[in-house]
């Protein structure tokens, strides 16, 4: 997320994203002037080992999308799907183009693609209003390559701590949300009791709606015809209650981790703004998490040890990820 147009007339009938963001808490500073990892410093020693308490069967699920998938790639509309080329391949030697000593042969190839066009990670300073990025950092220091809460110093630091995975999907008596549908942490709570799972303090919190996998059971019209899709959606006391929680990671199967356009509002990502630049939660997207999802629904166990480590991309906005799950 997020490549996104809106004209002039109906971006002035939205109100501002400061304002609607006013008295509502900030982590700026909390860890200090220089931070840039945010929220993910709340995972420390104590968490991790409350991680690694919540395996029990030592079975292992990862949560990236494929790149390159013959039916296409789960995108944002605007972002091109990823290309892949072999530069050197067995028809490179049998053209006679390509010869090593003592008869060995090798393939190799080289892949284009937006960093944020798999399952990703976004940097704190991915999204920003009022010219500041996370910490209060200056929204200058993104030009030509972000000099400051880039996703390098997150690649570097990794991800580990105990996860929950909530069903909205399930819990409703569905495959998939419906496009645009939304849900609040009250609903959240809710479908946590009936799963039978409590969500605790500094959990990594995982949202499964259904939407990614769904891709691969649509025909792409079908899919991004009249594109909204379903999550999380802005109000104050979710703010507050992600503050409370000290929720340090967000994980969901979507694409932007929230209803894109605040359907009270009208205002563009205000949880990308609320969340992420001003309490420091990170956010990881266009996760796959069906088959999680029903292995949980079969063991009763919804909780596990979650890790992840992004590509370590100097100066990005944000980088793919493959994260890890162990129950």
């Amino acid at each position: 997320m997020c490549d996104h147009n809106t004209n002039n007339t109906a971006a002035d009938r939205s109100p501002d994203i400061k304002a609607l963001l006013e008295g509502l808490p900030t982590n700026w500073g909390k860890w200090g002037p220089d931070d840039e990892v945010g929220a993910l410093n709340y995972l420390q020693s104590a968490e991790i080992l409350r991680g690694i308490a919540a395996v029990r069967q030592g079975k292992t699920f990862t949560l990236q999308v494929q790149i390159g998938h013959p039916k296409g790639e789960p995108l944002w509309p605007g972002r091109r799907p990823s290309m892949r080329v072999n530069v050197l391949d067995k028809g490179h030697f049998l053209a006679g183009k390509t010869h090593f000593d003592g008869h060995v042969e090798y393939a190799d190839d080289v892949i284009f693609m937006h960093l944020q066009g798999s399952t990703q990670y976004d940097a704190l300073g991915h999204v920003w209003h009022d010219n500041k990025l996370w910490n209060g950092y200056d929204a200058m220091s993104t030009i030509g390559g972000m000099d400051k809460a880039s996703i390098l110093p997150i690649a570097e630091r990794g991800i580990v701590g105990r996860a929950v995975l909530i069903d909205m999907a399930r819990h409703r008596g569905k495959a998939v949300l419906d496009k645009g549908e939304t849900f609040n942490h009250l609903d959240l709570l809710a479908a946590a009791k009936a799963q039978g799972i409590e969500i605790h303090k500094r959990d990594i919190l995982i949202i499964r709606t259904g939407w990614i996998g769904s891709f691969y059971e649509r025909e792409p019209e079908e899919f991004y015809k009249d594109f909204a899709e379903p999550g999380l959606t802005f109000s104050r006391e979710l703010v507050e209650w992600f503050h409370q929680m000290e929720i340090p990671n967000l994980v969901t199967d979507t694409m932007a981790n929230e209803v894109a356009v605040d359907p009270a509002t009208g205002v563009l990502i205000p949880l990308h703004n609320a969340l992420m630049r001003n309490l420091g939660v990170t956010f990881t997207e266009v996760a796959m998490l069906d088959d999680l999802a029903s292995d949980c629904a079969e063991d009763g166990q919804w909780q596990f040890l979650y890790t992840a480590a992004p590509l370590k991309i100097v100066g990005g906005t944000g980088a793919p990820v493959n994260p890890i799950v162990i129950k």
